[in-house]
């Protein structure tokens, strides 16, 4: 045997043992996000975070507006006294999806104090960031986080890594997410924890 079929030989097994642990982590993620995607949390803490969804010239849209009831209910439950929305500007720069999220809490009788507003992140990993620093400004070091189901594992653990206690509260959804959808937030969690943000 040459040296350099020696050589192969071991930096094949390699890459056979490497994609066998990546296989044995995407699946065993994949099952933990999916788990957590239908666990309620929901606890008292000092704050909801509202994820944003597409809106519509300045309504929301049937995905946000979900998201947001689901808010509603909390906060009239008292599970906390402050709302945050999250959002930028999505296909009309005339509208942020956390303005837009907002007023609409606002309409439905929260008062406008009670709302806070994060409207420059455009990715979930930009949103977190902004509402850690947004919480910390406000000294709130818990809340429940109200999104589809699939976002919460991750979103969950980004807030810890920045020092604030999530909980996740899934928006009622009457479509089960596709096998894809639950991979998307697989790779998207290796990617955050690779230090590559999306």
């Amino acid at each position: 045997m040459t040296p350099s079929r020696k050589l192969k030989v071991p930096v094949l097994t390699v890459c056979l043992v490497a994609l066998a642990l990546l296989a044995a982590a995407v699946t065993y993620l994949y099952r933990e996000v999916r788990a957590e995607s239908v666990q309620d949390e929901s606890r008292p803490a000092q704050a909801i975070v509202v994820f944003g969804a597409a809106e519509y010239s300045g309504r929301p849209s049937p995905t946000l507006r979900s998201r947001l009831d689901q808010a509603l209910t909390l906060y009239r439950r008292k599970f906390a006294p402050t709302i945050v929305t999250t959002g930028g500007p999505g296909g009309d720069p005339r509208f942020t999806e956390a303005e837009v999220s907002r007023n609409y809490l606002v309409e439905h009788g929260v008062p406008p104090e009670d709302v806070l507003v994060e409207k420059e992140s455009s990715t979930t990993d930009q949103s977190v960031v902004q509402v850690v620093e947004l919480l910390a400004r406000n000294r709130i070091s818990t809340c429940i986080v109200v999104s589809d189901g699939y976002h919460l594992f991750r979103i969950k653990r980004q807030f810890a890594a920045g020092g604030v206690t999530a909980y996740g509260c899934p928006r009622a959804s009457q479509q089960e997410p596709s096998p894809w959808t639950f991979l998307k937030q697989v790779f998207a969690y290796l990617l955050w924890k690779a230090g590559i943000r999306v």
